[in-house]
């Protein structure tokens, strides 16, 4: 059993073979243009704005959780049987958080046997995080997990979680994130924690700096589906 900063965490990994993955994508870091900021008078009109005065810009809800030189992260449209999205960095590149939110289960040790195949122990290293906006994300096969990535820390949107790696049943791929995509559920529900909703619209959106939140169709799910207890509770893609 890996050994775990919370109660018993169950994970989820990949197939042995990445398969197709697309076009490279560049990992893009938008920013929202700063607005600038009208200042009070003492009538208590708005003065016009100076130049070069301006408001910080909102936090983004989310972003890609890659950071990675431009041209060398890949992750194609499908995943083979689940829905999920394996992101191919160089290996060390940094993993962040998708969203803001808590940390809720860390596997901190890769114990994963291709002789078992126990579905709770594919992902190796990973960690899950409840977002705010109600989202489960997974991220696995990670190579080290930071400081940060502990059970019952708060962390926000592009906080270093870890690095891409290929623990688990990755062993002997090239190095990639899995990310899954699920309702608040578990803990240690692999099943459903690995993926039930497609990532992979929502990180072409973030890649460029655009915001589209996954909340309504992982609600949507949840609403259909429910907190499945077992593995056949969860429907076929």
């Amino acid at each position: 059993m890996p050994a775990l900063l919370a109660a018993a965490v169950l994970v989820v990994g990949c197939d042995s073979t990445p398969g197709p993955s697309g076009e490279p994508e560049d990992v893009v870091r938008g920013a929202a243009n700063a607005s600038a900021a009208p200042a009070a008078t003492s009538s208590g009109a708005a003065a016009p704005a100076t130049a070069g005065a301006a408001t910080r810009p909102p936090a983004p809800a989310n972003v890609f959780p890659v950071r990675a030189p431009s041209g060398t992260v890949r992750y194609g449209r499908a995943h083979h049987d689940y829905p999920a999205t394996d992101i191919f960095a160089p290996c060390g590149s940094a993993v962040v958080a998708p969203a803001a939110g808590r940390i809720v289960e860390v596997a901190t040790k890769d114990t994963w046997s291709s002789a078992a195949d126990d579905g709770g122990t594919r992902g190796g290293l990973s960690f899950s995080l409840a977002g705010a906006d109600g989202v489960r994300y997974y991220g696995s096969h990670l190579a080290a997990l930071t400081a940060a990535a502990r059970p019952g820390a708060t962390v926000t949107a592009g906080q270093p979680l870890g690095t891409v790696g290929r623990t688990g049943s990755a062993r002997g791929t090239p190095c990639h994130l899995h990310l899954g995509l699920s309702p608040i559920c578990g803990p240690g529900d692999w099943w459903t924690r690995r993926g039930v909703v497609p990532p992979y619209a929502y990180l072409k959106a973030w890649q460029k700096g655009t915001q589209r939140s996954p909340a309504a169709a992982v609600a949507a799910w949840k609403t259909a589906h429910g907190c499945p207890r077992t593995p056949a509770g969860v429907p076929d893609p």
